[in-house]
This record gives structure tokens, sequence and C-alpha cells, in this order.
């Protein structure tokens, strides 16, 4: 099937998101039509079984299964793809507040974007461990002649100019075999982006990102965190504890097989006891000698809310320590598969002591719209929107061009140390 959105391979107008997860791995197909509207022409989504809290664990599944989701989305929309904007999560991610200062000596004293280029590499002046490298740095303020406050100082004058950034940073080896999963697939990879970022972009407005909100996207293996506030990123985590944990919970409590804990959880499963209406009985399959048996759903909820509890609590403690959490009037916004399951709000809205709703994607104008419309495809939705932007985020690994191999992009970590 032709596409009228390829032209001699991968168009220009398309872009492609690859949310590689713990549990699942998605891909999306998206265009920009004539009129400027995003429109989803595939989704593939297929199991991973090679991932563990974010980190790959098994090249041979995780590559896998990217190829079967790929394929899938490929199918709907009739477009081969070749280049991908991968998101990494993980509990080697880590996060913090850096500053660099340069010298304006251009002959008007006009500050132009070579200068901000030069100054974000000197705020990438730190001491990091030979294993972990920098993903995104990211912008907070610019300072101009000691004039603080400053989102874009490019064509301004000034002879001193400083920044505060925030620096994401990956272990070396994780990063390494996402590009390693995402190559041995036959793709190319054109932007590395953190997911709870891209997630963001996906769920939150600018101007909830203005007064102030906090991301929490519970996925399967991490449960990821990020804090805007004045329009830009103050603070993330990324939390080994998330969904998983929960289906865990249940197969042991009720000793069933994993993909009937993970049925239970879905279609039965309440994360706070208050929320429950209709407490009507629940059987459990035959398994072995043992006969059928019914349990409440109270008895369900027994069991996930306390590791809901535990995982929102965790939550708080990140807010409290980022410092922001006065300053967060939009609240919390609950995203990821995780947020699915009946009563997190609520049971959130009590952990932690702020508004709180479910974000669902948007954005887009076409195509599987309504499908899409889930916040289990918040991460996969935003490195679209991400990718539609033109560019990559400042500093990060992958940068816009993202026509790089794996071999010269560990070549050139080296050469930076």
């Amino acid at each position: 099937m032709k596409s009228k959105y390829q032209s001699g391979g991968m168009a220009e107008n398309i872009v492609v998101g690859l949310d590689i997860g713990t549990t699942k791995i998605c891909a999306m197909i998206a265009a920009r039509d004539a009129d400027n509207n995003i429109n989803i022409l595939g989704i593939g989504k297929a199991e991973n079984e090679g991932m563990a809290r974010g980190t790959v664990t098994h090249i041979e599944k995780t590559v896998r299964a990217i190829e079967l989701a790929v394929s899938d989305a490929e199918r709907q929309s009739g477009i081969k793809v070749r280049a991908v904007n991968v998101g990494i999560a993980g509990d080697h991610i880590q996060s913090f507040q850096s500053r660099g200062v340069i010298a304006i000596s251009n002959h008007e004293n006009e500050i132009t974007r070579k200068d901000i280029d030069r100054l974000l590499q000197d705020t990438k002046r730190v001491a990091l461990p030979s294993d972990r490298r920098i993903i995104h740095v990211i912008p907070q303020e610019f300072i101009v002649d000691g004039q603080d406050g400053i989102y874009d100082p490019e064509g301004m004058a000034g002879v001193r100019m400083e920044a505060n950034v925030h620096i994401i940073t990956g272990g070396i080896t994780a990063v390494q075999n996402i590009y390693k999963c995402v190559e041995r697939a036959g793709l190319e990879v054109n932007d590395l982006v953190l997911e709870p970022l891209a997630s963001a972009n996906a769920v939150i407005s600018e101007e909830e990102k203005e007064v102030g909100i906090v991301l929490v996207d519970i996925g399967g293996g991490t449960t990821d965190i990020a804090i805007f506030e004045e329009r830009t990123i103050r603070h993330s985590a990324v939390l080994a504890i998330a969904g998983k944990k929960v289906t865990e919970d249940i197969r042991k409590g009720l000793g069933i097989l994993n993909d009937q804990a993970e049925k239970l959880k879905r279609e039965h499963g309440y994360a706070y006891i208050p929320e429950i209406v209709d407490d009507v009985p629940i059987v459990l399959p035959r398994l072995g000698s043992r006969e059928e048996i019914e349990i409440s759903r109270g008895l369900l909820c027994q069991i996930i809310q306390p590791r809901m509890e535990e995982i929102l609590e965790i939550v708080a403690l990140e807010i409290k320590r980022s410092g922001y959490s006065k300053h967060l009037h939009s609240g919390v916004i609950l995203t990821g598969g995780g947020s699915l399951i009946k009563g997190t709000a609520a049971l959130a809205r009590e952990v932690i002591g702020m508004p709180v709703k479910i974000g669902i994607p948007s954005g887009f104008a076409g195509g599987f719209v309504s499908e899409v419309e889930n916040p289990i495809y918040s991460t996969c939705t935003g490195l679209v929107l991400h990718g539609m932007k033109g560019q990559g985020m400042t500093g990060g690994t992958g940068g816009s061009d993202g026509k790089v191999n794996l071999l010269k992009r560990i070549i050139d970590w080296f050469n930076e140390l």
C-alpha cells in the first residue's frame, strides 16, 4: 500500500515514536499534513520480556518486541519506518543542576546562537563517573550582565552570559544497549529522549508548566517524575517501582499466574477502598487441583492499595526533596498504565495532598486519534510531538540530525573525556 505521505522512502513530515517500556513496546507513526495538523497513521504494540526496571536485560527479546511493534505500525500506515525517536528511563537515570558562564566578545556584544551553544557546552564541564554520560542539558534560565529570568537571550546585547541548567545523565551501558536493540531491529535512532519529558509533551499544557505541575508517569517497571515551574523542568527522577510490583503482589497474594494477576488488576482492581461502589465477587480460575474460588473486590484492593500507597508516598517525598512543593499550583497529573487502576487519582490526592487528574494525550487532529487517547500512550505520543518540533532537546545525546550510528556516538562520548 502506497501512502500519500510517502515520497521515495521516509518523508520529512513523518515522525515515529518508539516507547521501549518494561512490559510493552509501542511504536507510533504520525505525519503533519498541509494544514499543519498532526495525524496518527499507525500504532503498534508488543509485549516486552527483555527489560527490567527500564533497563535491557535480554537483547534478543527486546529486539523481537521492537520488530513486532514497528511491523504492526507499518502495516496500519503503509509506511516503511527507518528512523525513530526513542524514549529512555530506568533506575540508572540521574539528574542535577549546573551553572555555566562565558564572555561575549564579538564586535557588537550581541549574543548569537553560537554563544548560547558555547555556554551550554560550558555547563557540561562537570565531574561525572566514567560509567555515566549526559543525555540532556535543559536550560532553566539565562542571566545576561546580572539580569536574570531570561529564557532566550539570542539577539540581546551583553558582555557576560550565565545559565542555570538541568542536566540528565544515564548509565553508559544502559544507553548503549538501547541503541543496540534499536539498530539490531534495522532502525536508526533520531533522538533519545527522557520518557517523563516526552510524556509531558503529550499531557501537560504550557499554562500548567508555567504555574507549576508534577508529572507522575506510572509505567510497568518505573515511575517517572518531572516537576515543571515557570515553563521549564525543575526536577526529574525515575523510581524503580511501578505497576509490575502491583501485579506481583496480586500473583503472590492470591496464588495465581502472572497473566491472570495482570488481568485481575486491569479489569477489577481498585487502588483505594472508598472508591469501591459495587463489591461484586470475582471468580478466580482453577489452578492445578484447586477449584474455582470467589474473592471480593475489597480483598483485591487490600492487596493493591498498600503497594500503590508506597509508590505515591515515594513520589510525595521526591516532590518535597525537590524544594518546589509550594510552587505547584496545578497539582499532579498522573499518566501511564498504572494510573488506569481505578481509584488511583483519589488515593494520590490523599497521599500527596494536592489536586490530581489523569493525563490523556492530546494534540492530534486525525487518524487513530481515539485509540491514542489513553494514558498508556502518553510517552509514545510525546515522542512523536517532540519529533514534530523539528529539533532535539538542547544538548541531547541524539541531536536533531540523528543519522549517527552507535559506534560514532561512543567515540564522541570518549572524546569528550
